[in-house]
């Protein structure tokens, strides 16, 4: 079978070491292993990637060592060096990828012992996501003028990220096919391929009628195409496309904090969880595979609440 290969950013190329094939078969089929099994993302591919081929470059370099020879001290040593340069969140995100990586070559008998075993993470400070509240949120929908044919596609589009709570990739990726506007429902292909069915509220629903029967056809201009959302050109609306659009409705509906449309994917989880909704249910219509992932909203909601609390409790 031939290797999966995502090859690391090209700026960093010139560093990887060409005759190493120790490491390029190791790192190679440690991938090939990340992609069979958990599916996951070209773009966490090529992460894991280049973290373990700036650590083999290291190791050749700096200790005159492969990877199956590494200690513990030497990946301290390696934290260390990278420390000064490098965020907590990097660096931790580096000790979770040798992890995986020394884990799987002790199952896989290369190695005798699990040299990241001993070695603690470094503390994240928890970063609460940043949120709309539900009056800018509907300053930013009612922003798109639906008398022009894309003023109501924009409309649409705007109304299901927020009902369903999507990546904008999932929003852009959808087919005409992937829509059940009797059921309501929609069927979305997330992270690792992941699919999910995901209510769409009638709101969106009504919005995706109208810009099917009065705009769609009109933007394709007797073109074809399978995506539900598409541009002038009649091609399917790309991620860049969409975060331009959502900016410019940002400084229309003169809403001051920083805007993406990530940032109403929070919104849509925050709101859930202040309106009383299990977190169970968001972890699900997130498709979030871990719910501590998802845990993170009930942090927002506390936040606010506490903040209610002080402005309006007699003794707040």
């Amino acid at each position: 079978m031939n290797s999966f290969r995502i090859k690391a950013m090209d700026n960093e190329s010139k560093i990887i070491p060409k005759n190493n094939h120790i490491k390029n078969e190791i790192i190679d089929r440690f991938i090939d292993h990340l992609w069979l099994q958990d599916g996951l993302s070209k773009n966490t591919l090529n992460s894991y990637r280049f973290d373990l081929e700036l650590f083999t470059e290291w190791l050749t370099k700096k200790l005159k060592k492969n990877i199956l020879d590494v200690s513990q001290a030497d990946i301290q040593q390696y934290l260390s060096f990278k420390f000064p340069t490098s965020k907590a969140r990097s660096i931790s995100r580096l000790l979770a990828t040798l992890r995986r990586l020394f884990r799987y070559l002790l199952r896989e008998n290369k190695v005798k012992i699990d040299p990241t075993l001993e070695i603690l993470s470094p503390k994240i400070p928890k970063s609460l996501p940043k949120s709309l509240s539900e009056e800018e949120v509907e300053s930013l929908l009612n922003t798109p003028n639906v008398k022009t044919i894309c003023g109501l596609r924009d409309k649409a589009m705007l109304e299901l990220l927020y009902a369903c709570g999507l990546r904008v990739s999932e929003l852009v990726n959808i087919l005409l096919t992937e829509l059940s506007m009797t059921e309501g429902v929609i069927r979305v292909t997330g992270k690792g391929s992941k699919t999910r069915l995901v209510p769409m509220g009638e709101e969106a629903v009504d919005w995706i009628k109208r810009y099917i029967n009065e705009s769609r056809n009109n933007i394709l201009k007797k073109k074809t195409s399978k995506y539900l959302f598409i541009t002038i050109r009649g091609s399917a609306m790309t991620r860049q496309a969409f975060w331009y659009l959502i900016k410019r409705y940002s400084i229309i509906a003169k809403i001051k904090k920083p805007m993406s449309p990530h940032i109403l994917r929070h919104a849509f989880a925050t709101h859930l969880i202040n309106h009383g909704a299990d977190l169970r249910v968001v972890q699900m219509l997130l498709g979030h595979s871990d719910i501590s992932t998802t845990q993170i909203y009930t942090h927002v909601a506390r936040e606010r609440l506490k903040k209610l609390h002080e402005s309006h409790h007699p003794r707040g």
